[in-house]
């Protein structure tokens, strides 16, 4: 077989960069199909990559901790039947010339390591996947090209894979029961206007007693992901006042039985998606993306959660699928995405894929916010703090004022594609559903 090239995958939407932290196998050594290679690292997430095909390791590319851009080449793998392929391996040399050698030189009782960076010669051509998050291996992409599947029809395959993954046997088995591509089914690749990242100097006056704190890679990250965003999508923001008494009072009632029947935390989280999928699916436009003058509407309801991490940033791991989860199992996609999040545990397919966010600036005790899209997506959801307060109740008897508990929604918007009318009826309708919650419900 060709020599295969195993670059370093997507893995998410703003990370450009990982860090090797630990080569799993090393020059020479035997490799199976979908077996871990390498362990990698991004400010986000930490992860393994898979080998796309059995064979020999012929050349490691990148040493350990160095940082690699997403879709470099960091190893080549060869036949491991292959009588050439064994007979270099065997004289340690080299056939492509873009790696990295390290030698030692002893000189008496000093040992200097010298490195040498050998001329680059041309890599072959790779099939353009970049619309897509996720890894393929390169004979199932060869497939793919070949059958004319679009990526779209590829990422809607059931993986077998580590991971998830589409194998080459996921992919001649959809082929079988496919009848001819859909005409509709285009690769949709949503590409987003280039942006000066160079930090901005101002003068600004640094006294003797003032502190200068760096930006790690992933505030610089969430940095220039939010300046992209408002530079992308002029965004609108609609406010709403939700009641939600009798969401409070029936989550004090069952909370403890639900935690000794599930071993799980029942938070406000999950009771709040359930109302915003609700709404999504009577407002499925706002469930949208832009692709140039072209609104591409979402089928499925990919839910983004806002998390705040330890160090201060922020990650927004994602419920795929959320529309096919009760609260049950909403509250415990909750529970260990946001313990995954906080302990550095998410894999990259996590973070990827969402088309909607959610986002509690209530946690820190605001009472509303104005949340900035996270792109490519059309828009974001933030609830605030719930406060006890007096308000008219309409009875049959009349008006009163009683207590109750309060919560401000805020739903920013890309005006391009949702206008006032449509970003003002969603959130509304988020609120209608919160405010008739069913107090008399089952857990």
């Amino acid at each position: 077989m060709a020599n295969i090239e195993v670059i370093l995958p997507k893995m998410g939407e703003s990370v450009a960069e990982a860090t090797i932290t630990t080569w799993l196998k090393s020059v020479g050594d035997t490799i199976q199909e979908d077996e871990a290679i390498v362990e990698i690292a991004t400010d986000k997430v930490d992860s393994e990559v898979p080998s796309p095909a059995s064979g020999i390791i012929k050349e490691i590319l990148f040493k350990e901790g160095d940082i690699v851009e997403v879709g470099k080449v960091i190893v080549v793998i060869g036949d491991k039947n292959s009588q050439e392929d064994n007979l270099i391996l065997n004289n340690n040399t080299k056939l492509d010339k873009n790696i990295k050698e390290e030698t030692i030189e002893e000189d008496d009782d000093d040992i200097v390591v010298v490195e040498k960076i050998l001329e680059p010669i041309s890599n072959n051509t790779k099939t353009d996947f970049s619309s897509s998050n996720n890894f393929y291996s390169p004979l199932v992409k060869s497939i793919a090209k070949k059958e004319n599947i679009s990526i779209n029809e590829l990422e809607n395959i059931s993986g077998s894979g580590a991971n998830s993954r589409v194998t080459k046997t996921d992919i001649l088995s959809y082929l079988k029961n496919r009848s001819a591509p859909s005409a509709t089914n285009n690769s949709i690749k949503i590409e987003t206007p280039k942006i000066d990242k160079t930090p901005i100097k101002t003068n600004i006056p640094i006294s003797q007693n003032d502190e200068i704190i760096e930006m790690d890679r992933m505030r610089t990250l969430i940095a220039d992901h939010m300046v992209m965003s408002k530079h992308t999508s002029p965004h609108v923001t609609s406010f709403v006042e939700a009641d939600v008494t009798n969401i409070v009072r029936w989550r004090d009632k069952h909370k403890d039985t639900f935690f000794k029947r599930d071993g799980e935390k029942l938070t406000f989280t999950p009771i709040f998606m359930e109302a915003v999928i609700s709404a999504l699916k009577d407002f499925p436009n706002v469930n949208s993306m832009l692709d140039g003058n072209k609104i591409i509407i979402k089928k499925s309801i990919n839910l983004g959660m806002a998390t705040a991490l330890p160090s201060g940033n922020l990650i927004v791991p994602v419920i795929h699928n959320a529309d096919n989860y009760n609260l049950s199992g909403l509250a415990k996609k909750v529970n260990d995405l946001a313990n995954r999040a906080r302990n550095n545990k998410l894999k990259p397919e996590d973070i990827q894929g969402g088309t909607y966010t959610l986002t509690n600036v209530g946690t820190f005790g605001n009472v509303m916010g104005t949340p900035i899209i996270n792109q490519p997506q059309s828009a974001i959801l933030a609830v605030g703090a719930i406060r006890k307060k007096p308000a008219v109740i309409e009875t049959p008897e009349g008006d009163a004022i009683a207590i109750r508990h309060l919560m401000f929604l805020s739903h920013s918007y890309d005006h391009r594609i949702i206008d006032g009318a449509l970003g003002g009826s969603f959130v509304r309708k988020v609120a209608d559903y919160l405010e008739q919650f069913d107090i008399e419900r089952n857990i």
